[in-house]
């Protein structure tokens, strides 16, 4: 057992038992048809150290809530001032560096003369004249704890008309993709602000310079700040294109090391912050205990709740420690079910003892770490709604009865998307009153921002929704943004992006972590033993989604680099009968097989699994030849191909995986990763073939 010590602005420590472990490797060791029947020891942990996190400063901003200063600012920059010397932009331009090539003829008798104030400035321009040095990126230890402004919340909350008032509740979807000013969809965002003045945004896929422009842009527009949030799940590399790629949840749960997930909230907190992003709806906290959920798979940290609830405090502590609001994820559990609520509304059949003892351990573990929200589910739970079959969201007993009375949660409360079929199927307009009526607080992703606003303020003027009750959610809101300081900062400075998203070091712990979370479920026959002697020809078979065109070029060019020949064929969902006879080809012409299967929960897809096709080849071939399965995502595919004799799980179809991956085949990396779900119908949670390198 690990003992995880954490308290606000510090660091986590761990006191780890020590424990023994059995170990696979060499050719004297030949008896890899036994793993089945074997026992899974407990590895040893390794120690880890993180450092003390200070909070950082809300987004490494600067306060530019005035447009004319921030432009004025912005060339402050060009000409390598400081802008925060300059409130109003006054006093700089070209002008400044002569004045003070000007100043340097100066007498020693002038210079003792010369005001401290105006010295200070003098100092200034002597730099920015000079020529430039290297820039050093920002460290969190570079932004201490800031002191909070004085923000009267009640003063804001009482000068707010009701229509107001609903609207910084309302949150809805915007690319992140780059958009000129003038643009049609960027107008009609500027629009939601100025029309609706909309609370904030959840922002989606975009390179990090161009999400960051936007949310800027947005933001001085507005009159309150901006909460802007994002379904950072497992890093940020799901929604910014150069953010750090990390292993999904169920890879960190696999090392089973709380400081990974506490590493991964760190880092997701600190890229987010420096483009802008406030709030991160993620751990996700459901336990998935149904090998066929069609949604969720990866997305969790495991089967076990003991453990899934660890991990989750330990990503909570590591987000909120570094500056990101944490949003757990989908009250009460998404995990036990078969149908994606993005199409239609999954039902639970768990009584209120199973969902106390399994669903809602996760849940309880991130309130007791403090977690700042928590996201609803949309689906179906009779047991606790009198029979009746209504997503989660809309239902008081789910949301104030449970999450609200019997966990006690006090922070925001908010919807998952209001779009989605599980809810939008049943109350279409009107789930938002729904939803809000059933206790949450923050309505996410409507399909109609100005739809959802207008039945809200309906729903108050018919006396269904009193102000009261709307003054506590929208009370909720603002203290929040009052929190991580957005009445102080709330722009990003865009020369910090690079310094920040996807540094190195954060490239060597993803890379580091991905290692330790890759399992061997089966090597009968020694054939990934074998890779690390001899140096056979392979054939690298990939199968993956038509948007994942570079899967295996990685994992082709990391073996090649060490010796080995390969040969590629890609294998997609529209690849037809001459494909596969292409790829069968491929395979007679090579000593040793290795199929790379990245299928991944999808939304609106319904299912997980690869197609048959691709089920019969390698299976027929595993019956032939030598071949190894690799799995980039789901870890269950093995369930229906059991004639593999090796199977090792990456987690996830990316660079920092593949390469992980090549370099366990080539026998260079241990492989210590453990189980931390069940695969029926053969091995159990905690199961792991280990590998040492010697």
């Amino acid at each position: 057992m690990q003992q995880v010590h954490g308290c606000a602005g510090c660091g986590v420590d761990f006191l780890a038992s020590p424990r023994g472990d059995v170990h696979i490797d060499g050719a004297g060791e030949t008896m890899f048809g036994r793993e089945n029947c074997g026992h899974p020891e407990p590895r040893a942990d390794q120690p880890v150290e993180i450092a003390a996190a200070s909070s950082i400063d809300a987004g490494l901003v600067g306060d530019q809530t005035d447009s004319t200063v921030t432009y004025q600012r912005r060339a402050v920059r060009k000409q390598h001032f400081d802008a925060g010397l300059y409130p109003d932009g006054s006093g700089v331009g070209s002008s400044a560096c002569c004045a003070t090539q000007a100043a340097r003829t100066k007498s020693p008798q002038d210079e003792r003369s010369v005001h401290p104030k105006y010295l200070a400035l003098l100092i200034t321009g002597l730099w920015a004249c000079g020529p430039a040095g290297p820039v050093q990126p920002p460290q969190p230890a570079q932004f201490p704890p800031r002191e909070e402004v004085a923000v009267n919340v009640d003063a804001l909350l009482d000068g707010l008309s009701i229509r107001d008032k609903i609207a910084q509740l309302v949150v809805p979807w915007i690319a992140g993709t780059y958009a000129a000013f003038d643009d049609d969809a960027f107008k009609r965002m500027q629009e939601w602000i100025d029309s609706l003045h909309i609370g904030g945004v959840l922002v989606s896929v975009g390179s990090p310079l161009d999400v960051a422009a936007k949310l800027n842009r947005l933001q001085e527009r507005s009159s309150l700040p901006l909460l802007v949030a994002s379904d950072l799940e497992a890093g940020t590399a799901i929604r910014l294109n150069g953010g750090t790629p990390f292993p999904p949840n169920m890879g960190v749960g696999a090392t089973g090391s709380d400081s990974d997930a506490y590493e991964l909230g760190r880092i997701t907190a600190l890229e987010g912050r420096a483009v802008g992003i406030h709030l991160a709806f993620a751990p996700v906290a459901d336990v998935n205990n149904n090998p066929a959920n069609p949604i969720i798979n990866v997305r969790s940290f495991g089967e076990d709740p003991a453990a899934v609830g660890r991990l989750v405090a330990a990503e909570v502590r590591g987000l909120q420690e570094n500056g990101m609001l944490s949003g757990a994820k989908h009250f009460p559990g998404h995990g036990d079910t078969g149908i994606d609520s993005h199409i239609s509304l999954p039902v639970s059949t768990a009584n209120w003892p199973r969902l106390d003892s399994t669903e809602m351990v996760p849940f309880r573990s991130a309130i007791a770490a403090g977690v700042a929200s928590i996201m609803s589910a949309h689906i179906a739970l009779p047991s606790l709604d009198g029979g009746q079959l209504r997503p989660g969201t809309v239902v008081p007993n789910v949301l104030t009865g449970l999450l609200r009375d019997s966990l006690g949660f006090k922070g925001l409360v908010v919807t998952d998307a209001l779009n989605m079929g599980g809810v939008t199927n049943a109350y279409g307009s009107e789930a938002a009153v729904r939803a809000f009526l059933a206790g949450a607080d923050l309505l996410l992703q409507p399909a109609d921002p100005k739809v959802a606003i207008n039945s809200m303020a309906g729903a108050v003027a018919r006396g269904e929704i009193s102000e009261a009750r709307l003054n506590r959610s929208v009370r909720r809101v603002l203290e929040l943004k009052r929190r991580i300081g957005l009445f102080e900062h709330r722009t990003v400075l865009l020369d910090s992006v690079p310094a920040m998203v996807g540094r190195a070091e954060f490239q060597a712990e993803a890379r580091e972590m991905a290692t330790r979370s890759i399992v061997m479920v089966k090597d009968v026959g020694g054939t990934v033993h074998s890779l690390k002697r001899a140096r056979p020809p392979l054939a690298l078979i990939t199968y993956g989604d038509d948007d994942n065109r570079s899967l295996g070029n990685t994992m082709a060019g990391e073996l090649r680099g060490r010796g080995y020949a390969v040969s590629v064929f890609k294998l997609w969902p529209a690849s037809g009968p001459a494909s596969y006879d292409s790829a069968t080809a491929v395979i007679a012409r090579s000593e040793v097989t290795i199929f790379a299967a990245a299928d991944k929960p999808v939304a609106l897809r319904g299912s997980v699994g690869i197609p048959d096709a691709m089920i019969e080849l390698v299976s027929t071939t595993a019956l032939a030849r030598q071949s190894i399965l690799v799995s980039l995502g789901n870890p269950y595919l093995i369930s229906a191909i059991p004639e593999v004799g090796s199977y090792v799980i990456g987690w996830r179809a990316n660079s920092v995986t593949e390469q992980a991956i090549a370099r366990a085949l080539a026998g260079e990396t241990a492989i210590t990763g453990r189980l931390p779900i069940s695969i029926p119908p053969a091995y159990r949670r905690g199961w792991g073939v280990q590998r040492r390198v010697r």
